[in-house]
């Protein structure tokens, strides 16, 4: 007798969180709510000084403003999911909700590469062709560079959850991670994933390659043109604007590379490593990035303690 058996494709997926560290959820979901909160109280406090205080309307500002939202954004679509995991043990996550977040997160992440870019030129252009600032960086300009920067973000991670809906998945619905990341869902299919992780790879390999070497000739310029002023005032200054641009990209691009690296050949590496360092790479950069600005950038260091702190001051009196 012939027996006929269908194969029903799932509908949701479950997500681990941290993988061997199961017991200490609740307290891991600490840190990251920290984090969560500084994330969105940062920004917005950066937001509003720029928005509030005329003298910061300058491009600088407006593409750090840029930042801002699109690290509360990129936190927003990462840290609730893991709180849901770590403290109320909301591991469930419907297929196509599981789709959106991975979107949302990879786009996100993109653009927030893009942004550091853009902040480069923009420091590229203010220090070595001071002259042509203005005329280079208008309004327009700087509008057009943050489109540029929205549109290749969409458009590079579009296909990934595109392909991802033409497998089959059967059997496999557990996810090792804290959230719906790319490789992680692909992982579990039921057919061949040899198209999907090319460009993933193509994606992630063109990002990092192109973008990090438009921010390295950037600052090769920059000292560059730094080395040559005569006036040691000036070139502190000027390395000064920089140094908050290079430690966000220092702590932006460091936990994505060995996150990368690590899906590829760091089969070594422990998965509870590996889920940590990627969630830092989330969320980490956007909670630090509001203080590395508010501390290296003294327009904004001097705008946020008239705005807040004198003017409570005076509401005391």
């Amino acid at each position: 007798m012939a027996v006929n058996v269908t194969c029903q494709h799932i509908t949701s997926f479950f997500l681990v969180g941290i993988p061997g560290l199961e017991n200490f959820h609740c307290w891991i979901g600490i840190p990251v709510c920290l984090l969560f909160v500084l994330t969105l109280l940062g920004n917005s406090i950066i937001i509003l000084t720029i928005k509030l205080e005329p003298s910061l309307h300058q491009p600088m500002y407006f593409f750090l403003c840029m930042l801002a939202m699109n690290d509360m954004c990129l936190a927003t679509s990462a840290a609730l999911k893991m709180l849901g995991i770590f403290w109320f043990d909301a591991h469930w996550i419907d297929f196509d909700t599981c789709l959106t977040q991975m979107y949302f997160i990879h786009t996100l992440c993109i653009m927030e590469s893009a942004i550091l870019v853009i902040m480069a030129f923009d420091r590229f252009v203010a220090i070595c062709i001071p002259l042509h600032y203005a005329s280079i960086l208008t309004p327009s300009m700087v509008t057009k560079l943050g489109l540029a920067g929205l549109i290749r973000g969409v458009l590079m991670v579009l296909p990934c959850p595109l392909l991802i809906k033409r497998l089959p998945y059967y059997t496999k619905y557990i996810i090792h991670h804290a959230y719906c990341e790319h490789m992680a869902v692909v992982k579990l299919a039921s057919a061949n994933t040899l198209i999907n992780r090319a460009y993933g790879i193509s994606v992630a390999l063109s990002v990092i390659t192109v973008d990090l070497g438009l921010i390295a000739t950037s600052y090769v310029k920059i000292l560059q043109a730094v080395f040559r002023l005569s006036s040691q005032n000036a070139r502190s200054k000027a390395l000064g604007t920089c140094a908050a641009h290079v430690c966000t990209m220092l702590v932006s691009y460091t936990p994505a590379l060995f996150s990368f690296l690590t899906h590829r050949i760091g089969k070594k590496v422990p998965p509870s490593v590996h889920i940590i360092v990627a969630s830092v790479y989330l969320l980490l950069p956007s909670a630090v990035n509001p203080v590395v600005y508010g501390v290296k950038t003294k327009q904004i260091r001097d705008r946020v303690i008239d705005l807040f702190f004198t003017h409570k001051k005076f509401s005391e009196k």
